[in-house]
């Protein structure tokens, strides 16, 4: 073919393009760097430079942004929880970062409140860690988390999620606190925290040694992220990578987790952009874009759909629709399906547990928020 038609290229490989209603969802891809992280991935494919410098700087660029000590671009959120937990084991002693998965004779055992276990805690396994509870399935206390601290505790990790707050849980400025008092690191995987601006890089100030950032949120390749810390953590953290694996010829984990120069400087583009955009209008047409896809659905018989106007991380505004299948004839399930399978194909999801729908805006192009409205008030009898 002769076309940079995405869609046809997309078709000539036999891949269906879809319309993404979730979010930023890794599964479809992650995000769409705006022009602006485009240009900078273009600019840095004429000219090669040594990765550990170009890490180097980059990293420092963008830790004064945010207002932490040191940063480090990886490739994802997940590769960041990696090699920080192989930083917490191995340090800087290159026997133990070769020597990693295999933990013997390290410290070892990261914390974890029972009730704060997530689906992405495994990537703080991959090095090599275990994963030690404490608390219970109703909560975790202060005194909980003193006992469970030992001598093969490496860390204590927490999930932070600003928009979604465990009133059960121990909070992170108690964690920061019993876990000082023992000399224990904090790391934070707060991938989403990406607004308010202050919570990049808030839980570093707060006292963690580590939070990770998953920068597809803000535009970025859906491949980068950001290590955020301490400048002994990054230290640390960077001599496990894949620069330091060949620059410095030590055979660390993180060899897989490569970054190309141009991931690099796409990731230093979307953080400049984003702690200079103008946020209000950005989720004014955030609100503006979901109040479309609720005014068309909103009094159907047998749905009930509100809008969602949380602001705080990653999934700002969007419509959240409950449907009464005795009313509608349909489930939201069967919903789900038959957007799939409709032309053009449209994803949503009903999560595992859940009686609703949530449809967002994060991945739609222009204009796709009619298409999604008009489908959705068909299937559900509009």
């Amino acid at each position: 073919m002769t076309n940079l038609d995405p869609t046809g290229l997309y078709e000539e490989l036999g891949a269906k393009p879809v319309v993404n209603a979730i979010g930023s969802l890794t599964l479809l891809g992650g995000s769409t760097p705006p022009p602006e992280v485009k240009e900078a991935m273009d600019a840095a494919e004429s000219a090669y430079v040594p990765m550990t410098e170009l890490q180097e700087r980059a990293g420092a660029f963008i830790a004064g942004l945010v207002g932490v000590p040191a940063a480090y671009v990886t490739s994802g959120a997940g590769s960041a929880l990696t090699l920080a937990t192989a930083a917490l084991m191995a340090g800087d002693d290159d026997g133990k970062i070769q020597q990693l998965p295999d933990t013997d004779g390290m410290k070892d055992e990261i914390l974890i409140q029972r009730r704060g276990r997530y689906w992405y805690d495994r990537c703080l396994e991959l090095a090599g860690a275990r994963l030690v509870e404490f608390g219970s399935p109703d909560g975790a206390t202060a005194d909980d988390l003193a006992r469970a601290i030992g001598p093969k505790t490496a860390a204590v990790h927490c999930l932070v999620q600003e928009e979604l707050p465990d009133p059960a849980a121990l909070p992170l400025e108690e964690v920061l606190r019993v876990a000082g008092e023992a000399g224990v690191p904090v790391t934070v995987d707060a991938a989403g925290q990406i607004y308010p601006l202050e919570n990049i890089g808030k839980y570093v100030r707060m006292g963690a040694a580590f939070q990770c950032v998953a920068t597809k949120y803000i535009g970025a390749p859906q491949s980068t992220g950001l290590a955020l810390g301490t400048e002994e953590m990054i230290r640390k953290l960077s001599l496990q990578t894949f620069a330091s694996y060949e620059g410095r010829r030590v055979r660390g984990v993180g060899r897989p987790q490569k970054v190309d120069r141009q991931e690099v400087l796409g990731a230093v583009a979307a953080v400049k952009r984003w702690m200079s955009l103008n946020h209000e209008d950005r989720l004014a047409g955030d609100e503006q874009r979901s109040r479309a896809i609720l005014d068309r659905v909103a009094g159907l018989p047998g749905v009930d759909a509100a809008l969602i106007d949380n602001v705080v991380g990653h999934n700002a505004f969007g419509v959240r629709i409950r449907a009464d299948a005795g009313v509608t004839g349909v489930s939201l399930p069967e919903v789900v399906d038959r957007l799939k399978a409709g032309e053009p194909p449209i994803w949503t999801r009903v999560r595992p547990g859940e009686d609703w729908m949530d449809v967002h805006v994060f991945g739609l192009a222009p204009g796709q928020e009619a298409l999604v409205a008009d489908r959705l008030a068909r299937e559900l009898g509009g």
